[in-house]
């Protein structure tokens, strides 16, 4: 089901005004009752299926598509991390950086990598400045932070 019209357009800007992809704005609002364990899974679940659907609209050509699902994964991931961690829900970009450091010292300075890539695709979404080649890079690294934080946590969850 697709949302059209004026409600479409409202989440668009809702997501915007916070720096979220429409579907990182969709699944803060949806997870808000789980419990703890629930949303941090929720959290992981779509990171996964984000990095999915990147490789989909890549295999399209829908570069600008696939970097914002890429985007979405990373930040969704590194969220899970945090919500995990200490039940802290982050709600900016300067939080998601915060938390990003602190995964590179849990996991190692490969994470800035990652999330270099990420922020490289969030900007490629809006400015439409890359290629497929460079998309297909930044997957690679971005799937390596959303593999290790869905390890981590179900690991300790389940």
């Amino acid at each position: 089901m697709l949302i059209r019209g004026r409600l479409a357009k409202r989440v668009r800007e809702e997501a915007g005004k916070r720096g979220f992809s429409v579907e990182e704005y969709v699944v803060e609002l949806l997870s808000q009752g789980l419990d703890p364990g629930d949303r941090v899974l929720g959290y992981v679940e779509v990171a996964e299926d984000l990095l999915e659907e990147a490789r989909e609209e890549l295999g399209k050509g829908n570069v600008r598509q696939a970097a914002e699902k890429l985007w979405g994964a990373a930040a969704l991931a590194v969220k899970a991390y945090a919500y995990w961690r200490e039940g802290k829900r982050l709600t900016s970009h300067g939080e998601l950086w915060e938390w990003k450091r602190r995964l590179g010292e849990e996991l190692g300075e490969w994470v800035h990598d990652s999330w270099a890539s990420a922020t490289e695709m969030h900007v490629c979404f809006y400015e439409g400045w890359c290629g497929g080649k460079d998309v297909a890079i930044a997957m690679k690294r971005i799937e390596k932070i959303v593999k290790e934080i869905a390890s981590l946590v179900k690991k300790k969850s389940g």
